[in-house]
């Protein structure tokens, strides 16, 4: 039975230096998926709240996923094929 599935996600941020260059910084986070719902380093959603997540590949390799809540949609910039992370939400969702 499942109990936790994550999938790593990449936040930029961007700021000004001292000497007024822009600076990317990555930062990297996990989703999580349990049976309460998901986690993100920002938010947390229950399962009831989580609609859909859906998939968004970039040619390049990555891609974005979309968190579609009762909330609005959140986008999370990933590097992985989501799709085991996909069919465990659709798999839990089907039992609530």
């Amino acid at each position: 039975m499942l109990s936790d599935h994550s999938i790593g996600y990449i936040e930029v941020k961007r700021e000004i230096d001292f000497y007024y260059q822009m600076q990317h910084i990555e930062m990297q986070f996990e989703l999580q998926l349990n049976l309460d719902g998901i986690t993100s380093a920002r938010h947390q959603f229950e399962l009831d709240h989580v609609i859909d997540v859906s998939h968004k590949p970039f040619s390049f390799g990555g891609g974005i996923l979309y968190l579609h809540t009762n909330q609005g949609v959140f986008p999370y910039n990933i590097q992985v094929d989501p799709a085991y992370f996909i069919l465990a939400f659709q798999s839990l969702k089907s039992k609530k």
